[in-house]
């Protein structure tokens, strides 16, 4: 079993991707750094609303930034975030086409 603590941040990480806003977020990401405006556009949201996610994904460290002047770039943290998304897109299109169904308690 890997430690707890090591768990623990990937269930966090987790809880955070399981959003399709920051997916879509840090899908464009994954393509090169961007800025919020583009990043808005391309996640079909609202500035504001890309800022507030960017916000968490940056606390959570899937996304860093870079100041230029009074412009700031976001980009992957690492290859490992990128990689954690491609596969769990890739998962979801192979996955049944009705959509998971959790099942039933006890």
């Amino acid at each position: 079993m890997p430690p707890a603590a090591a768990v623990d941040r990937a269930a966090a990480s987790l809880r955070l991707l399981a959003d399709p806003t920051r997916m879509r977020v840090l899908w464009a990401l994954s393509g090169g750094e961007s800025n919020v405006g583009r990043l808005a556009e391309l996640a079909g949201a609202s500035p504001s609303a890309v800022s507030q996610h960017l916000a968490k994904l940056r606390l959570a460290g899937l996304v860093g930034t870079r100041r230029q002047g009074s412009f700031i770039y976001y980009s992957v943290a690492d290859a490992h975030v990128s990689r954690l998304l491609a596969a769990g897109v890739d998962h979801a299109a192979h996955g049944p086409s009705s959509g998971f169904v959790a099942p039933e308690p006890g």
